[in-house]
């Protein structure tokens, strides 16, 4: 089966995780706090400590990975660097992607982010991947309702793995 990188590998990631694995996958997680790292391998991922604004520190979880799972619609911070997080980190992050094993994306397009920023970074996902016809999703389910998010998102990991 399938090796599935899910940057940002929280609660919702871990979920995510337990599903995957259920389904034969492989999957890695990042974060940038390691002490997040023990949550994350119980859940039964790789664990790979690397942050979305650093896009050098999250460039070697892409080896040896099918899909790439952004989960970042909970991303807090300063309203700045939010804007390049969702925009030109996000540009940074998919086209370093390119030069991978990566064969397909799945962003998370709801949450608590904020519809500005989440769709700032779904159009930047429609770009790089129409661009360079790599098959992607979108997880439009808000977060809040957490079973019907996990549904949706193991739904489209799945069809973007099929595709």
């Amino acid at each position: 089966m399938a090796r599935c990188l899910i940057i940002g590998c929280g609660c919702r990631g871990q979920a995510l995780t337990v599903r995957l694995r259920a389904a034969g996958h492989s999957v890695r997680g990042t974060t940038r706090d390691p002490a997040h790292a023990p949550a994350i391998q119980a859940a039964g991922a790789e664990v790979h400590v690397g942050d979305p604004d650093r896009i050098a520190t999250i460039a070697p979880a892409f080896d040896h990975t099918g899909v790439v799972v952004i989960l970042l619609g909970s991303a807090t911070g300063e309203p700045e660097r939010l804007t390049e997080l969702f925009d030109t980190r996000m540009d940074m992050l998919l086209e370093r992607m390119l030069d991978t094993t990566a064969r397909a994306v799945v962003f998370e397009a709801a949450g608590p982010a904020g519809p500005q920023l989440l769709a700032t970074g779904a159009a930047r996902v429609r770009h790089w991947c129409e661009r360079s016809l790599i098959p992607y999703r979108l997880i439009e389910t808000h977060p809040a309702d957490h079973p019907a998010w996990l549904e949706a998102a193991e739904t489209a990991v799945l069809a973007a793995l099929g595709a």
